[in-house]
């Protein structure tokens, strides 16, 4: 094919649109024609009519004027740099008339893609172990089950009234470590595993710790007594003895909470919530009895709810409503505790306690490297030293006299879901 040169500038018609814009597709690569045929106007966009007239100066005229038998391959070059010089926003009629405006809408913004922590990467593992927050149970959800968070004691639903569920895994020791033909004695249950307890269950002894040790029946209402004598202290010997009662911590000291009142060897001072103040002028030493006085008129009236034993889902349990059991017992007006060295009474020690059934107590101890510090109880009624003269005070009962009170399984569990658990 014969070289074709290319048509200069100087040969176009001096037109602003010809000498803005570049030729476009149709221009470049249609050859000129007089009447377009059927192929060419199959390729022609249907756009609306948009005349060129002088009453639109903004819509842009064609005169181009195209280079015929032009080498399409000697034109790519020329019209490459023609775009780069200029954007062609037109599209040319092949036909020769005037090319027809068409307003290309912006493209859109690209969109930020939201990045994911971590991305894609197996391997990445969270900064934190926390995970989300669990809605709350209501109420009425048995704690440690299926509705409650952080496990626990269970809680079934009675209506609108919560219990709280003890374990009781040593009912069957507690019902043999007291029965209707035994005397008062001290417990096997109710201690703690670091006191020795003799045969005769009378006489308690420890080394190791300051621990707790109470008797199987204790008193909420009128006047009792009991004794307690001193058999070994040593030289590093130490006891607590009083009153505590069925709340106490038997792992501290008789006084070490709000459940117990003590009277201690070492310089005769009283004890409550393991706090000591000034009682007796001295203390007292190994062979003195000790005598225990506690007044509770009409104590019944002010004793805390005891928790009901109930079986739930085949376990015993001790239930005791929420109410009853958050609530700080009242005062008994009147009542008082006493202690007594030897027959000699020492005053009053407490007044105006909390109302409860309390169980003569006791804690023992010396070092690890001597003999257990020992002491033996004395619940009447045949006593060493009792008091002839308590002052006005009501003359109380010997311990030896408290009932003995039975263990009562109730035939129904507390309800749960509506629906109560009959006990075989």
């Amino acid at each position: 094919m014969a070289d074709t040169a290319l048509p200069s500038p100087a040969m176009l018609p001096p037109s602003d649109s010809d000498l803005l814009l570049p030729p476009s597709d149709s221009d470049l690569l249609l050859p000129p024609t007089d009447a377009p045929t059927p192929e060419a106007a199959a390729r022609t966009p249907n756009l609306p009519d948009t005349p060129a007239s002088a009453a639109d100066p903004e819509t842009p005229f064609s005169g181009a004027a195209t280079a015929s038998d032009a080498d399409v391959s000697a034109v790519a070059p020329l019209y490459a740099a023609a775009v780069d010089d200029a954007d062609d926003d037109g599209i040319n009629d092949p036909s020769g008339a005037a090319r027809k405006h068409m307003t290309l809408a912006p493209p859109a913004p690209p969109t930020k893609k939201s990045k994911k922590k971590g991305g894609n990467c197996v391997w990445t593992r969270p900064n934190s172990r926390k995970g989300k927050k669990k809605a709350k149970p209501p109420g009425h959800a048995v704690a440690g089950g299926a509705g409650a968070s952080g496990g626990g004691r269970p809680r079934p639903s009675c209506g609108e009234d919560e219990f709280l569920l003890t374990p009781a895994p040593r009912l069957a020791a507690e019902r043999n470590d007291d029965g209707p033909e035994l005397p008062v004695l001290l417990s096997r249950v109710y201690k703690s595993e670091k006191i020795e307890v003799s045969e005769d269950r009378l006489t308690a002894g420890s080394t190791k710790g300051y621990r707790m040790i109470r008797a199987t029946r204790g008193i909420a209402s009128g006047a009792w007594y009991f004794e307690v004598k001193v058999m070994h202290l040593g030289s590093s010997g130490a006891t607590r003895l009083g009153w505590a009662t069925n709340k106490a911590d038997i792992q501290t000291p008789v006084g070490c909470d709000s459940f117990g009142f003590s009277y201690r060897s070492v310089d005769g001072s009283k004890v409550y919530k393991a706090w000591r103040d000034k009682y007796a002028d001295e203390g007292y030493g190994e062979g003195d009895v000790l005598g225990f006085y506690i007044s509770l008129p009409q104590g019944e009236l002010y004793e805390p709810k005891q928790p009901d034993l109930v079986k739930y889902k085949g376990m015993p349990f001790h239930a005791q409503g929420l109410k009853d059991e958050k609530k700080a017992p009242d005062p008994v007006p009147g009542s008082e505790i006493v202690y007594f060295k030897n027959g000699v009474c020492q005053g009053t020690a407490f007044e105006d306690i909390p109302g409860g059934r309390y169980y003569p107590a006791a804690s023992m101890y010396s070092l690890p490297d001597e003999p257990n510090c020992e002491v033996r109880f004395n619940f009447g009624p045949d006593f060493t030293f009792f008091p002839e003269d308590f002052a006005g005070r009501p003359v109380p009962r010997p311990m030896s006299e408290v009932p003995y009170q039975a263990y009562e399984l109730k035939s129904e569990g507390p309800a749960e879901n509506g629906n109560a658990e009959k006990a075989g």
